[in-house]
């Protein structure tokens, strides 16, 4: 595990958020407990209505306001939430990010793609410890939804009310049935 030497320190913590679960929330705290300011990059922020992605960026925004405003450990004034797009051209996907979000001094994440483009570019990175990692997956989540088993207890109760208040798991069982229709055509 890397240490941080400067709570001074503007770490960057990029996802999908697709939703926001419990893990992500723990991967903040790690990043919080380091940091004076935390950046959090909702990405591929223009895909949605999709069963990989199926929430908007700005409902995925919401989710984690919400989330954060009530989290006792975390102080929301030192948080940023920036969507940022895909752009398909992975060699110069860091350096569109760098043109959308303030300037930063590390990068939090545990994806292997997005640390070797990091580290192409020599930037710090620290992988938080994943939490749970077979219980916390957003792919886990979105099959418990269609499958109605237990997700609730997967995700803070305010990114659940998002997920209920914006039709969530009604838009994810049409995407689930579009998609095996689909299959089933082929």
């Amino acid at each position: 595990m890397f240490i941080l030497f400067s709570n001074m320190l503007i770490g960057l913590f990029i996802g999908r958020f697709q939703p926001l679960h419990l893990g992500h929330i723990e991967a903040i705290k790690f990043a919080m407990r380091q940091l004076s300011t935390l950046i959090i990059a909702v990405g591929s922020a223009q895909i949605s209505y999709e069963l990989r992605n199926p929430f908007t960026a700005g409902e995925r925004i919401k989710m984690i306001r919400n989330t954060l405003i009530h989290s006792d450990e975390i102080d929301v004034r030192n948080i940023l939430i920036i969507p940022v797009p895909d752009i398909n051209i992975h060699a110069l996907w860091t350096h569109n990010l760098d043109l959308l979000v303030p300037s930063y001094d590390v990068i939090f994440t545990n994806d292997p793609f997005t640390i070797a483009l990091f580290q192409e570019r020599q930037k710090k990175i620290v992988q938080p410890l994943l939490f749970e990692r077979q219980k916390f997956s957003g792919t886990k989540i979105r099959e418990n939804i269609v499958k109605k088993e237990n997700w609730k207890d997967l995700v803070h109760f305010e990114t659940a009310k998002v997920i209920e208040e914006i039709n969530g798991i009604e838009r994810l069982n049409l995407l689930w049935k579009k998609y095996n229709d689909r299959m089933n055509n082929q």
